[in-house]
């Protein structure tokens, strides 16, 4: 039997794949299509998305194909100064399209030992006490452990568990694609500078190779999204807004999206679980959605991972959902309140230029920013200081630098004290005797995902920290 088998070969189901090869996890990864998609629904990285790679030695990789862009204009598009003191080392977005990420992480997951499948598509599912059985659609019968929806807004594995997916009903669309112009790029720059003081889901950028990236507002919501534009029906709707399609000719790729907001109720239902977009749709405002997903990869795979190897507290898989969802549903009401304020109607607009001036206060600049940004999340973790439940940043030690230490994917304690012990916990938990000038906690116990679990130097109350999230000690 398989330890886990995932649904999807995108960002999210190859971040979670490595996660769990990190332990030991056998994972087969079940890819629809024979070749990768060439649409780009994502354009980069934001700050949690780079720690997140710089955890697990993959930083470099990406810097090497992407850009740093400076921090700015991420809430609806409203330009400001990058605020003081974001609590992060990275405070940059890392502009780096889906395709190229998409491939960083399937070669990255290859590299770990994941067994990837295209061309396998998932078309049934059941599941008893002891595992899940998928069936695909040349007949093939699968049996894991547990399986991960990592499919997609329009998840398949989603649909066969028959879970509620509430949220608003789309009531805006665009049109998105990647294709040739014919006008200079100075016309281009001046055509969309005057369109966007009025109109921001549209724009046209540079992709490299003489290609553009082109969105525009349809003219309406489609009956099926899944249907992409043709070329014909673009330049119409480029023609209705800017009054030019700059000459729009050899598209490589076509596709649509909308408004709509969904978030599933449930994250885990028995041995099946959802992840990323199979999880929650919103529209692409603040480039979220790609983040989002690696982000709840990186928060299920260890716990998933400690399920399967027999260690994890009973809870601790069932917090998945709990720490997740919230953060899910944040994003949903951010991109909804920046809809409104990107409407092109006279209460947007009055909306839009007020929240531009409060973003001249610096405190709410750097509130939307980090939120953006996801160096804000904080998980409930109950009483305690105020780094508990959140991530701690990439603090410069002694001997070197934090993130540097974590790139196993096992839980850390740095210990500035000396005066600690993981007896029992080795296995699980690497113990670092090391300072920094950047914190003023004695010790801090962080999970695989580098959120702080128990801050202090008791001793005791350390193994009760250890237990909690680690379950019973060994022998080691």
């Amino acid at each position: 039997m398989i330890d886990v088998i995932i649904a999807g070969g995108g960002p999210t189901g190859m971040m979670l794949a490595a996660e769990l090869r990190l332990h030991g996890v056998e994972v087969v990864v079940l890819e629809r299509l024979l070749e990768p998609s060439p649409i780009v629904r994502s354009l980069g990285m934001h700050a949690r998305t780079v720690e997140v790679m710089d955890q697990r030695g993959l930083l470099e990789r990406f810097l090497a194909l992407g850009t740093k862009y400076p921090v700015g204009g991420f809430f609806a598009g409203i330009r400001k100064p990058a605020p003081e003191r974001l609590d992060t080392n990275h405070p940059y977005t890392l502009g780096i399209l889906q395709p190229v990420t998409d491939r960083v992480l399937t070669e990255y997951a290859a590299e770990v030992g994941t067994d990837i499948r295209t061309g396998a598509e998932l078309v049934g599912l059941s599941q008893d006490d002891d595992g899940v059985t998928v069936e695909l659609a040349d007949g093939t019968e699968l049996r894991s452990r547990y399986l991960v929806g990592c499919d997609g807004g329009r998840s398949t594995v989603r649909k066969l568990l028959g879970v509620a997916f509430p949220g608003q009903e789309a009531t805006r669309e665009a049109l998105l694609a990647e294709l040739k112009l014919t006008a200079s790029p100075e016309t281009v720059t001046e055509v969309m500078t005057e369109v966007r003081k009025t109109e921001l889901w549209f724009g046209a950028g540079p992709v490299g190779d003489g290609m553009y990236r082109v969105v525009v507002p349809a003219a309406g919501v489609s009956e099926n999204p899944r249907i992409p534009p043709t070329i014909d029906e673009i330049s119409k709707q480029m023609i209705a807004t800017a009054g030019t399609d700059f000459g729009v000719h050899s598209p490589s790729w076509t596709s649509r999206f909308t408004d709509a907001t969904r978030l599933v109720e449930q994250y885990r239902t028995g041995r099946v679980l959802l992840a990323g977009d199979a999880a929650h749709v919103h529209p692409p405002i603040g480039g979220q959605g790609l983040n989002l997903g690696i982000q709840d990869a990186f928060n299920l795979g260890w716990k998933l991972a400690a399920t399967v190897n027999g260690w994890a507290p009973d809870d601790l898989l069932d917090s998945y959902h709990t720490e997740r969802h919230p953060v899910a549903a944040s994003v949903l009401e951010n991109t909804v309140a920046q809809g409104v304020l990107m409407s092109n109607d006279p209460a947007g607009r009055a909306v839009r230029n007020l929240v531009s001036d409060l973003m001249d206060f610096d405190e709410v600049n750097r509130y939307l920013t980090q939120m953006i940004m996801s160096v804000d999340i904080h998980y409930d973790f109950g009483e305690g200081p105020h780094l508990l439940g959140r991530r701690l940043k990439d603090v410069q030690l002694k001997q070197g630098h934090l993130y540097g230490l974590m790139h196993t994917g096992r839980a850390l304690l740095l210990d500035q004290t000396g005066k600690l012990s993981t007896e029992g916990w080795t296995n699980r938990v690497d113990h670092v005797i090391d300072t920094t000038d950047e914190a003023d906690f004695p010790a801090a116990l962080l999970r695989p995902d580098g959120h702080v679990a128990w801050l202090g130097e008791n001793q005791q109350d350390l193994q009760t920290a250890l237990q909690k999230w680690f379950g019973e000690a060994s022998a080691d």
